[in-house]
């Protein structure tokens, strides 16, 4: 019995270490105003902010819009890694994501469309192609959180230099 006891122990240890290695802490602080400082992982930090009805002044990006940006950061570094693997060079990529809000509060992205646009020359349209989807279906978990709310469209272009 002692020895199921300390198994217990243990294991419930290891789910806390594995609970504190996957996890990601991050402190955001009141500026004043509608501003807040959000620092990351990394050390860095940026600054949130939303429109203030009679300003035109804006001191940070947008809670929402960021969500959008860790999508394209996310699914962007995917993107690029297994095209390094693959050996395939490209001139420029970017994406272009568009979230659809609904119209109740609160407000949330129920449609995105993720377009991929890859410029270069002789580029493999399916090479392009299953790299977008190896971090859509695979990698991208921002992708996959995405997904537990929202429709989420992609489209590969490729345009030729």
């Amino acid at each position: 019995m002692l020895f199921f006891g300390l198994l217990l122990v243990f294991l419930r240890q290891q789910e806390t270490k594995n609970y504190l290695y996957m996890a990601n802490i991050v402190t955001t602080q009141w500026q004043g105003g509608m501003q807040f400082k959000s620092d990351n992982p990394s050390g860095k930090t940026f600054v949130m902010d939303t429109d203030v009805e009679g300003s035109d002044e804006r001191f940070g990006l947008s809670p929402k819009a960021l969500m959008l940006s860790s999508l394209a950061g996310c699914t962007g570094l995917d993107v690029v890694s297994v095209l390094n693997k693959m050996k395939v060079k490209v001139d420029d990529f970017k994406m272009v994501v568009e979230g659809e809000l609904t119209d109740e509060h609160p407000r949330y992205y129920h449609k995105v469309s993720v377009d991929y646009h890859f410029h270069g020359k002789d580029l493999k349209a399916s090479k392009l192609q299953k790299a977008v989807d190896l971090s859509v279906e695979k990698y991208c978990g921002v992708m996959e959180m995405f997904r537990q709310f929202a429709e989420v469209k992609t489209t590969v272009h490729v345009h030729e230099s």
